[in-house]
């Protein structure tokens, strides 16, 4: 998967808690391949009307936010049904980073086994970024993975993330990337398990 350093860009205010998988991606369209455009979909009822007609009233619909490449949002983003595919379909919309107060557990590791980072704030502080993106759409955020930051205007706001999951985004490590990364220490391991137990090795020969 690609590496997240640092990244520059429009960021969407989506104000509502609790934004589950489904709104994310409807399960209807589960059955998509990547390659059929999943990221066409993305919240696809939230965004358009049983008629197929734009509701304009949803924020990435309005053209400030059409090509954002990170969302703010609010607590338990992504909670709902374990689908992989709604990341998928944040990822292949060009959404590369979700800031927000909490997540579903399973979508949040989706996501990082995906490449997109999900960067944890407090509420007060999702509230204050959404407000300041609703004043000035057009304004940019700047999310630092190294420095583990996000600049809002002449605000910089701390995230949090967990150690490993922010290794493996700096990375760009999958699973199994992050298991190679050990490979001395289990060649060493093998070589000593080898050692203090030759009876164990199974005999090669007939």
């Amino acid at each position: 998967m690609d590496k997240f350093t640092k990244l520059t860009g429009a960021a969407c205010p989506i104000n509502q808690a609790n934004l589950n998988t489904d709104q994310i991606l409807p399960a209807r369209y589960l059955k998509w391949t990547r390659a059929m455009g999943i990221g066409n979909v993305l919240f696809q009822d939230l965004r358009f009307d049983a008629e197929g007609r734009e509701r304009p009233d949803f924020p990435i619909n309005r053209p400030a936010w059409r090509c954002a490449t990170i969302v703010v949002s609010a607590r338990n983003f992504g909670c709902g049904s374990s689908r992989e595919a709604a990341v998928y379909a944040l990822y292949d919309y060009g959404i590369r980073c979700v800031i927000a107060p909490s997540y579903g557990d399973i979508f949040s590791g989706n996501a990082i086994q995906n490449g997109l980072l999900t960067a944890i704030v407090s509420d007060e502080e999702a509230a204050e970024i959404m407000a300041k993106l609703e004043q000035a759409p057009e304004f940019p955020l700047t999310v630092d993975l190294e420095e583990q930051t996000i600049l809002c205007g002449n605000r910089t706001y701390i995230f949090t993330i967990d150690p490993v999951r922010r290794m493996r985004l700096l990375n760009g490590w999958d699973d199994i990337a992050l298991t190679e990364s050990y490979r001395e220490r289990i060649a060493e391991f093998k070589a000593g398990d080898r050692k203090a137990r030759p009876w164990a090795i199974a005999n090669a020969e007939p």
